[in-house]
């Protein structure tokens, strides 16, 4: 069937059918990276602790210099 026979719900259907994996597997990442986050938090807010520079942190971790000091910062409230 060309996409010219198509009506609008079948066109929408499988648009969805497409973009269901891929958004499924971004779901799944998202929660892994909070789970992840949970578990780094501790230890950025103990390497801040070391002097560990921002730079350091942010180049073996990923994480902006502003989500490190965030991070630090609700630690000392």
């Amino acid at each position: 069937m060309a996409d010219s026979e198509l009506t609008p719900r079948m066109l929408r259907e499988r648009a969805e059918e497409a973009l269901r994996p891929v958004a499924q597997r971004r779901v799944e990442l998202l929660a892994e990276l909070e789970e992840i986050d949970r578990q780094l938090r501790p230890l950025v807010q103990k390497a801040v602790t070391a002097e560990v520079s921002y730079r350091r942190i942010s180049a073996l971790s990923g994480l902006s210099p502003n989500t490190i000091r965030a991070w630090t910062r609700t630690a000392g409230e």
